[in-house]
């Protein structure tokens, strides 16, 4: 390694380092606002089991994330955000395997869809 990279890469660990022990404000924060997921599975007005296998997980994962013991990261906090702004695309993409079983919340959710309306989280 060159001198120089090997100079920049110490700096950048010693600046690391000082921001994990207080003494230098880090130049910038990431906040990222938790998932309410069981607030999201009562808008779709479905059970867990059924919510859970629109999503493509199992029950004891979306139960973890509701009771707080997981946090969803990655495509599944992603796919959580758009499921809870945008319940007409996901009802839109699941269609034909939701179709032979919709509840009365799913056919409500599928209903605004259809008018335009958005139901909010």
């Amino acid at each position: 390694m060159k001198s120089k990279l090997f100079k920049e890469l110490e700096a950048s660990v010693r600046e690391g380092g000082a921001i994990l022990r207080g003494k230098v404000a880090p130049s910038r924060k990431f906040v990222v606002n938790k998932t309410d997921v069981r607030r999201i599975c009562v808008n779709y007005r479905l059970s867990q089991g059924r919510f859970a296998a629109l999503l493509g997980i199992s029950v004891a994962t979306l139960q973890n994330w509701e009771q707080g013991r997981r946090a969803p990261k990655g495509a599944a906090r992603v796919l959580l955000q758009v499921a809870a702004k945008h319940p007409e695309t996901v009802w839109d993409v699941v269609k034909p395997v939701v179709a032979q079983s919709k509840t009365d919340g799913a056919r409500r959710i599928a209903r605004a869809a259809r008018v335009g309306k958005v139901l909010r989280v």
